[in-house]
């Protein structure tokens, strides 16, 4: 190591001792000046993140003041250095414990302030990058939590929420978790009530995971008038959202018969899906192709059926 880089360790480690030393003080004014510093040298340094991590006692006393009823600022600074570290990748896994976990959680469901919320759900999101620990978060009661969430009124920590949900469905078992937990019905009503395409496009998203397994299907399937509410939401301004609206039907058309008759039973249906097959995004365009193949086939398959059966009537006479 040149030795730059090993004074600026040396400086390093000095520092995050004392920063640990000050937060065992009863000062509050003192504490948040150490998670203050603490928060400045590791929000761009790896190096940093674990020196810190390495330091005796540093997770379980940032875990200790992150829980801390008498300040809020002192709360989400402790919270804010745990995000920085599970920056590294080597500390996500260590970082994941279930008490962390469970912790996480009750603050998404308890906090009466978004800003605790958001970087609770950052920090989740942010562990559950790591694939080996996306199992840990069914077993926790995360999903369970991030619904419950979700189901509530719109808030300033909503899409991080739904982030977090996303990359945690990108595992079978807590899609499987998810849609027993309700999500199919609660991101539909949030793409159906929203204003903010964003959260739309997002929603639809955790959708389109969900729908990748039988379980997700189902619920999609079951769920009133579901062709008509893709189709508004084909009919809207957001690519992003149109292109998740387009999958989903996708994945319906190929495992039930009476959405693809809904679809036929809609009249701007296929006008619709002909102009988002000319003025959508690739994506979006190809989609489209793809539905106006199965109405095609569906609806010549409906006609010529019925001309069979009318044949056949007939020739009894």
């Amino acid at each position: 190591m040149p030795l730059s880089e090993l004074m600026a360790s040396m400086r390093a480690r000095e520092a995050i001792a004392e920063c640990l030393s000050e937060l065992q003080s009863e000062s509050h004014e003192n504490q948040q000046k150490a998670l203050l510093t603490l928060a400045s040298i590791t929000k761009v340094s790896p190096q940093n993140r674990n020196l810190l991590a390495q330091a005796d006692g540093s997770i379980s006393t940032l875990l200790s003041l992150s829980m801390s009823p008498s300040s809020s600022t002192i709360q989400l600074l402790a919270l804010s250095i745990l995000f920085n570290l599970s920056l590294n990748p080597n500390l996500k896994q260590s970082l994941a414990d279930m008490d962390k976990i469970m912790f996480l959680n009750s603050v998404i469901l308890s906090s009466t302030s978004a800003e605790p919320s958001r970087i609770a759900a950052s920090l989740l999101c942010s562990l559950a990058m790591l694939d080996k620990n996306k199992a840990k978060f069914g077993v926790a009661g995360t999903v369970e939590a991030l619904v419950k969430a979700i189901s509530r009124p719109r808030g300033p920590a909503s899409h991080h929420f739904l982030s977090t949900l996303a990359e945690l469905v990108q595992f079978h078992g807590n899609c499987t978790v998810a849609v027993r937990a309700g999500a199919v019905p609660v991101l539909i009503k949030l793409v159906e009530s929203s204003d903010c395409e964003d959260l739309a496009g997002t929603s639809l998203a955790i959708l389109c995971l969900l729908a990748r397994f039988e379980e997700g299907l189902t619920a999609l399937k079951e769920t009133e008038q579901i062709v008509l509410s893709m189709l508004e939401i084909l009919k809207g301004r957001c690519m992003l959202s149109k292109e998740g609206a387009a999958d989903i039907l996708l994945r319906l058309f190929d495992e039930s018969e009476r959405c693809i008759r809904d679809a036929l039973r809609l009249p701007e249906f296929s006008s619709v899906i002909a102009d988002l097959s000319v003025r959508g995004s690739v994506r979006a365009r190809e989609k489209a192709s793809l539905l106006m193949k199965k109405l095609m086939e569906a609806n010549v398959d409906i006609v010529y059926g019925d001309i069979g059966d009318k044949t056949a009537t007939y020739l009894q006479w």
